[in-house]
């Protein structure tokens, strides 16, 4: 799939190697998006760079007037955030929106940048809190705003030496409210059909500023300006907000495609931006207050490594530590969920899709479920990977299964055997996290792994029951 795989130490270090490679290499930080466009063959870096573990860039941190967020920011880290459920709610909200917990622990806020796909959640957000981007190369820094960093579909102002250093964005005043809402095919693993983000200024309960913008209905993002200058000096009567989602209906220039024709996206926009500031207007947002991260104990953050620039090709040897067993087989080459298969032979842990969809191919890595066909196998170096084969080792006895398998069998939730390897991981790094959840905890933790046979009560009732509540 590549040719060279290469954690480096520093930014500093990264910059370095995008001066050397350039157009041949590609940044992979949580690889959500980009392993899928390799194995799509949309892209095909000769050379990936893996900055996941290179310390100080997970970082989110207040500055003046401004948040800023460091390029390995996942979208779990901002749903975790106190300073940004405070500062920046739209932008959380999209963030919980991102496919599922797996995606969460993985994906980037920079790296669903780059992608530059107008249906991607946060850049929605973003772009109505004024973001732009730092750019940084061996030749200098520069800061590019929104407007001018996305150039098209999948289109960036970027250089091929470049990285995205930092994100930065206006953050809301104690004046400010606002939300994101998603409109998709399904409740979770689904790409927009339409999103919208409305932040809205007050003085007492008069609009003195707003922003609205509008993803997968152009190729970027757009702002509503006219439904923007329609609430300013108002105040939120139904018939003002309804103006208003005209308006940004006006404003949407969309394709017919296979999620929704044109006129069903204009459609939802209308209704979109309506909920939303109707949403503002009646402070009925829907955060949970304790959301599932699947990170478990951990806080969320990747260990950063502690040895040297590690370079792998396709047959160097990769030495890791899988259910607490020291283990060592070449195969940089292929993504993490093969090399456990092919070359560890641990096959409990099942291929259903490759695009992180599924979630059959759940593990943890480094304490976090994960999506395996969508890790580099590379990060597994000097990294801890636990499986479902190794799930037992947490029981009491060498001779008991884990708790959650157990139920499985006693409930009779195992059904035809492929898809519940994964389930069975979901459920057990939820109850680590939360050991008494709640059905609705249960199905937040198993809404990125599918079940192609009878259906879904009976793995509930079988992780609820798993519960010390």
């Amino acid at each position: 799939m590549w040719e060279l795989y290469i954690q480096p130490r520093t930014r500093d270090e990264t910059l370095q190697l995008l001066a050397q490679y350039g157009a041949d290499a590609r940044i992979v930080n949580g690889g959500t998006d980009l392993l899928i466009e390799i194995e799509r063959k949309v892209r095909s870096p000769k050379v990936l760079i893996d900055i996941s573990r290179v310390p100080g860039l997970d970082t989110i941190w207040e500055d003046g007037d401004h948040v800023r967020l460091g390029p390995s920011v996942t979208h779990n880290q901002v749903v975790g955030s106190a300073l940004l459920r405070q500062l920046a709610y739209p932008l959380v909200r999209a963030c919980w929106e991102v496919g599922a917990p797996q995606i969460r622990n993985r994906g980037t806020i920079a790296g669903n940048l780059v992608t530059a796909s107008p249906a991607n959640d946060t850049i929605t957000p973003l772009w109505a809190m004024g973001a732009e981007v730092r750019l940084k190369s061996v030749r200098g820094e520069r800061v590019v705003p929104f407007s001018t960093f996305f150039k098209g579909v999948r289109k960036t102002a970027m250089e091929p030496d470049e990285m995205v250093s930092e994100i930065q964005f206006q953050k809301m005043s104690p004046k400010d409210r606002g939300t994101f809402i998603k409109f998709g095919l399904r409740r979770a693993q689904s790409i927009s059909v339409v999103n919208a983000a409305v932040v809205l200024e007050f003085e007492e309960m008069e609009i003195s500023n707003a922003w609205i913008t509008l993803g997968a209905v152009a190729p970027t993002i757009i702002s509503a300006a006219d439904a923007e200058q329609a609430l300013v000096g108002q105040y939120l009567h139904d018939s003002v907000i309804e103006e208003a989602a005209e308006l940004a209906a006006h404003a949407a220039k969309p394709i017919d495609d296979v999620r929704g024709t044109a006129e069903y996206r204009r459609e939802m926009v209308r209704v979109c931006v309506m909920r939303a500031i109707r949403q503002i207007r009646d402070n009925t947002y829907d955060l949970p207050e304790r959301p599932v991260m699947l990170w478990g104990t951990t806080d969320g953050h990747f260990k950063p490594h502690d040895h040297a620039t590690e370079s792998h090709r396709a047959d160097s040897v990769i030495e890791t530590r899988v259910n607490g067993e020291k283990l060592a087989a070449p195969g940089s080459d292929k993504s993490l969920l093969r090399f456990l298969r092919e070359d560890l032979h641990l096959v409990g842990t099942k291929e259903g899709c490759a695009e992180g969809e599924c979630g059959a191919c759940t593990v943890y890595l480094d304490g976090m479920a994960v999506m395996s066909c969508l890790v580099p196998a590379g990060r597994a170096h000097h990294a801890r990977v636990e499986t479902i084969e190794g799930l037992a080792n947490h029981a009491k006895s060498s001779q008991q299964l884990h708790p959650i398998q157990q139920k499985f069998i006693e409930h009779g939730a195992a059904q035809c055997g492929y898809c519940i390897p994964g389930f069975i991981m979901s459920g057990a790094k939820l109850l680590e996290e939360n050991p008494q959840p709640t059905k609705w905890d249960v199905e937040q933790a198993i809404s990125g792994n599918l079940c192609r046979c009878t259906g879904y009560y009976k793995i509930i009732e079988a992780i609820k029951s798993a519960g010390t509540g």
